[in-house]
């Protein structure tokens, strides 16, 4: 039975109780290093399998729904990194999309009834108290207007303003102990992705800011009749009840259902790519929240778009930054990519860039005309693994919406047609704008670059002068040799520096166990209390030595990756 089949019937612990600052605190900590202490545990006695990672990965879907809604859109983040978590994590955190347990109908009705100042049935000819979906912020039920109109009404989940409150005390908490305890999380730009967070979230739990979003994106889509936007009815939405048009569709990742109604996935794939590649590079106001749960397809072969408390800008520096890194990818200009990558603060700059140049040329050449096959990264091996040990990558925090929303888009789009290739999906958004005669700075740009781009199509060089061109490079750049020594060399010594230590906290171990037995036993107990603290300091040297053991062995298991 799923993590969220077993506690589907039951009211979660931040529903049941009214929690005090502390005790919240308490519980976020207790969960953190429990869940930090399961990993680490499986690491050292190399207990890595499948099924372990999926035990560990119903444990935090179970403990997320617990700790309530703020941890559940943790969750929802996490399900689209492909990236970063294992294939057990993603399918897990999955059941967070659209099946978090719902609250009563009658909070729901009471909500209703508070908001609107009115009785239900005065508001709604027809109301279903089953709701047809719960997510981690709200519930939405369907009515019928006194008009026949068909709507949904989304009603939010009590009591949410006041737990925010205490989760963004207790989150700030858990990061200041995380950077002053643990280096490796310094490397990353957390508080700033924390405040975008709960800045976006707190956005998100006033619902007349999203039906503000929904009649800005419906605004940016007019004239293209295959993006749905549903209406608000302005007359019953406040804050927290939100009442709009009922359109309703079939899953976007249901590809069966979408063949039998006669629609062709990879046409409905293209129509997203070209949706979103619009709301990125032309309107900068993008839905940050694109997984399967959000998104629909009319039985016509329209796209819909659900829940629009989520939505982000991109500012128009970084937008001329992106319409730039677009149509460098498009080119495959390596150079290009790696220069406006930096200019976002996505990269950071480092004295040799060649390993990351080499990295993305790899990925520009191989996968721009289909998906990303994480297997074949095998032939880069020593590039991935210098890039890891510099860590020149890094998330901008106002960037981090703009990632989720790509990477959950991919996820979709693999779904769809496994074999997709963006190229030739975006080649309707190119040629849309360099017919376009819209005015602006920003299509202006975007009309150069798309004929830039079919100028260097037209004069694109052949095969052979391509190959060339990187043998070239290659020879001047001498990097079949003088890399490859540099980054053996490099590990060696690390690994050299780690052994070094472990045999120093193993002489230093065995020098004060041996003088704590001799203060004990050899001075007939006159020295008891230095041989205890003789003893103690053993443990924590013990403990040092056991760590650098495992980071050794965690350093040869890295090296030898490399080294295959």
């Amino acid at each position: 039975m799923s993590a969220i089949a077993q506690l589907q019937y039951k009211k979660l612990r931040w529903q049941r109780s009214k929690s005090s600052s502390l005790a919240r605190q308490r519980e976020v900590f207790l969960a953190a290093f429990t869940f930090l202490f399961f990993i680490w545990w499986d690491k050292f006695w190399q207990n890595n399998t499948s099924s372990t990672r999926s035990k560990r990965a119903e444990w935090l879907v179970r403990n997320m729904l617990e700790l309530g809604p703020t941890f559940i859109k943790i969750g929802q983040s996490l399900s689209t990194r492909v990236d970063l978590l294992p294939p057990e994590y993603i399918s897990t955190l999955a059941q967070l999309q659209d099946k978090v347990p719902a609250f009563s109908a009658k909070e729901a009705r009471d909500i209703i009834e508070l908001e609107l100042g009115k009785s239900l049935y005065t508001i709604y000819r027809d109301f279903d108290e089953i709701p047809l979906a719960a997510a981690s912020l709200g519930q939405v039920h369907r009515a019928t207007l006194y008009s026949g109109e068909e709507v949904v009404v989304k009603v939010q989940r009590p009591g949410l303003k006041k737990l925010f409150d205490l989760d963004l005390l207790a989150v700030g908490k858990l990061l200041k102990v995380f950077r002053r305890y643990f280096a490796w999380t310094r490397k990353y730009n957390l508080e700033g992705i924390y405040q975008e967070f709960f800045t976006i979230l707190y956005q998100e739990i006033d619902y007349a800011i999203e039906g503000s979003n929904a009649d800005r994106f419906r605004k940016n889509f007019e004239g293209y009749p295959r993006i749905v936007v549903p209406k608000i009815y302005w007359d019953y939405s406040t804050s927290m009840v939100l009442t709009l048009e009922y359109v309703p569709g079939i899953k976007i990742d249901d590809r069966q259902a979408l063949e039998a109604c006669g629609l062709n996935p990879k046409e409905i794939n293209q129509l997203g790519i070209c949706c979103y590649l619009k709301q990125l590079l032309q309107d900068g106001f993008f839905h940050a929240d694109p997984h399967p749960g959000n998104l629909a397809v009319s039985p016509s072969g329209s796209l819909i778009f659900y829940d629009y408390g989520m939505m982000a800008e991109v500012k128009t520096m970084a937008k001329d930054q992106m319409v730039k890194t677009f149509f460098a990818v498009l080119r495959k200009d390596t150079n290009e990519v790696v220069d406006t990558l930096m200019s976002m603060g996505f990269i950071e700059p480092i004295a040799d860039m060649s390993p990351i140049k080499r990295m993305l040329k790899f990925v520009l050449d191989r996968f721009t005309e289909r998906p990303v096959n994480i297997y074949e990264f095998e032939q880069i091996k020593g590039e991935v693994v210098a890039i890891f040990e510099k860590q020149p990558f890094r998330l901008p925090p106002q960037m981090t919406y703009l990632l989720k929303s790509l990477t959950t888009l991919d996820g979709i789009a693999r779904i769809l047609d496994p074999e997709y290739n963006f190229t030739t999906a975006a080649q309707p958004f190119v040629k849309s704008i360099v017919l376009t005669r819209g005015r602006g700075n920003t299509l202006g740009a975007l009309a150069q670059q798309a004929k830039d781009f079919l100028v260097y199509q037209l004069n694109k060089p052949s095969r052979m002068e391509i190959l060339l061109e990187r043998l070239e490079e290659r020879i001047e750049r001498g990097e079949l040799m003088i890399q490859v020594k540099s980054s053996e060399s490099d590990r060696t010594l690390k690994r050299i520096n780690i052994a070094v230590k472990a045999l120093i906290y193993a002489c230093l171990t065995g020098f004060l166990v041996l003088a704590g037995a001799v203060l004990l036993v050899g001075t007939n107990g006159t020295y008891t209390s230095w041989a205890i603290a003789a003893f103690i300091g053993a443990f924590f040297s013990g403990f040092s030595l056991i760590r650098a053991l495992v980071q050794l062995s965690i350093r040869e298991k890295i090296d030898n990756i490399a080294e295959q």
